[in-house]
């Protein structure tokens, strides 16, 4: 798919809240450029976490929901960093860090399509994980994507995306859509436990119909939670 025409983000643009930027990402584009090797992948899929004191009510399913540590600490700086965390011990995923400094909030790139530098996020995701299935599934989910862009954790992690300044090594530039993409579908985020990750919290938002967009699953104690409030679950794509 040919990108639509985009410009360089602005700090201004990305200080409010996590989840009024995350749905103007999508469409977007993420430049790296790690130990001279360039990918460029076009975001359709993300979701919105608040931390502490962030927006109207607690984000039970953020890393900042009982304020700053050392892990979250990007989450509370400037916006338009990169907070680049390690899951289950293995996956580095990249989130742009929103809302103004020291207010914390991050929106988590789930998934995307590689536009340029295939054959370099192939080669990475081989060297991580094993057998790649099809081009749809390099950057198709969050730790995919980690691997496609080259970014880890902890040494990519505060990366400016939008002075695009050197970072370990690596840097990195988001582009956002010149118009806002008019497809967009919303629902609970995927794998998040409990409350947090039902309709109570329709902080997933993609491109509907999107090939690239990983699929749905609960989180722990989720679809009980789901089910108490009366929610009709969502599509197991």
């Amino acid at each position: 798919m040919t990108p639509a025409a985009t410009r360089p983000a602005s700090r201004d643009e990305l200080s409010a809240l996590p989840v009024e930027v995350a749905p103007l990402l999508l469409g977007a584009l993420l430049e790296t450029v790690v130990a001279g090797e360039r990918v460029v992948v076009r975001l359709t899929e993300v979701e919105a976490y608040h931390g502490l004191g962030t927006g109207d009510r607690p984000d039970p399913g953020s890393h900042a929901r009982m304020g700053p540590t050392a892990r979250n600490a990007t989450m509370w700086g400037e916006p338009g960093h990169l907070y680049v965390y390690l899951s289950h011990g293995i996956h580095s995923c990249v989130n742009v860090v929103c809302g103004p400094e020291g207010v914390a909030g991050g929106v988590l790139l789930r998934g995307a399509e590689v536009i340029e530098g295939e054959a370099v996020a192939e080669r990475r995701r081989l060297e991580r994980r094993g057998a790649v299935r099809s081009a749809r599934d390099l950057a198709r989910g969050p730790g995919r994507l980690g691997d496609a862009v080259g970014l880890r954790h902890p040494v990519h992690d505060g990366i400016d995306a939008v002075t695009g300044a050197e970072h370990a090594g690596a840097r990195s530039r988001l582009l956002l859509p010149v118009e806002p993409i008019a497809r967009v579908a919303t629902g609970p985020r995927v794998g998040v436990a409990g409350i947090a990750g039902t309709a109570a919290f329709p902080w997933r938002f993609w491109i509907e119909g999107d090939a690239t967009v990983s699929a749905f699953r609960w989180g722990r104690g989720a679809a009980e939670a789901a089910a108490r409030q009366g929610d009709t679950p969502p599509v197991l794509d």
